[in-house]
Formats: structure tokens, C-alpha cells, sequence
């Protein structure tokens, strides 16, 4: 079953209640919805966001199972397997088996501890924004291990590597993503 946007947002919202969890699920969903027009999916747009928008679905309440109760809470709900496969891979290789395939996947992958380093970053702006960041900033902060440390920058690099890009290219195409959205 395919799945709307409003019906993965209720979904979404009846697994987590944490402000920050619910703030994070709609950056990835405004940073894939980006990447899908960019990488010539533009009539996915909808569909990448969706991915985007139910990724950590099981994060919040399932910590210990994550990218594995998200599939067990989908299929109980009949939403479409592509859904399904493309959440669980953006833990390959740390709490899931499934790999990244199709390139929404890849970009999952790549993005999801990106936008949450980029996003400290930001709070750290004097306009704690990302509206006046560049790929200089950012990649300072990428560095600096201590910052953001739970950010993982061997799962970024990984993610870069499978999409065959430079990672000056997708920190700088996902500053450009989340510029987007004002509230980043």
C-alpha cells in the first residue's frame, strides 16, 4: 500500500512525541524531497519525502531495535515494501542488514547524520541558521570530532562513497537542501 504524506505524518506523530525527533524527521523530508528534483526524480518528490519523513519512525521508542521495529510496525500496517527497504538501509551496517540500493536509499544513508551535524552547526551561528552557511563552516565543524560527536563522519563518508560523490559536493548540495527550509 502506498502511503500519503498526511497518513505517514500521523504515523509518524503517533511514535514520537520528542519536539527534536519530529523536527529532524521533517529536515530529512525537506532534504530528500531536494535531492529527488536535483537528481532527476522529481515525480518521486512525494515519495522520497516520505522515506525521508519515516526513517527514525521506531528511533524514539525502540532505540535498541532501530531500522528493525520500523519494518515490523510497517508491514503490520501494509505500507509499500520500497518504503519498508528504503527506511531500514539508512542503518546499514551499524543496526540493520539492509543495504542501501537505489540512490534515494544512498542519499538516505549519506544525509541523515549529515543534516544532524549541519543543524548543530547552525545553533552555533550567531543567526542559528544554516540560511548563511557555507561549505568552509561546515566543513570546519566536520573536523572537529569533539563537535557533534554523535554524529557519525565514517557513516557520512561512507554515504558520499556509495553515491560516487566528492564529500565537499554533499555537504554543499545539503547545506543548499535545508537552505529550503527558513526554519533551518
Amino acid at each position: 500500500m502506498s502511503i500519503t504524506r498526511e497518513e505517514a505524518w500521523k504515523l509518524l506523530n503517533e511514535f514520537n512525541k520528542e519536539p527534536f525527533h519530529i523536527r529532524h524527521a521533517e529536515v530529512v523530508e525537506g532534504i530528500m524531497k531536494y535531492f529527488a528534483r536535483e537528481l532527476g526524480y522529481a515525480e518521486e518528490e512525494e515519495f522520497w519525502g516520505i522515506v525521508g519523513l519515516l526513517h527514525d519512525l521506531d528511533f524514539e521508542q525502540y532505540p535498541e531495535q532501530h531500522c528493525i521495529k520500523e519494518q515490523e510496525i510497517m508491514r503490520e500496517r501494509g505500507i509499500d515494501e520500497r518504503i519498508i527497504h528504503a527506511t531500514a538501509s539508512h542503518g546499514y551496517g551499524l543496526v540493520a542488514d539492509v543495504k542501501p540500493e537505489h540512490e534515494m536509499e544512498k542519499v538516505l544513508f549519506a544525509v541523515d547524520e549529515l543534516s544532524g551535524l549541519l543543524g548543530a552547526a547552525a545553533k552555533m551561528r550567531p543567526s542559528k541558521s544554516v540560511q548563511d552557511m557555507e561549505l568552509k563552516s561546515a566543513k570546519k565543524k566536520f573536523k572537529d570530532k569533539a563537535f557533534a560527536a554523535g554524529c557519525s563522519r565514517d557513516v557520512i563518508r561512507k554515504g558520499a562513497e556509495m553515491l560516487g560523490w566528492e564529500l565537499d559536493d554533499l555537504i554543499r548540495k545539503t547545506i543548499e537542501a535545508m537552505k529550503e527550509d527558513p526554519r533551518n
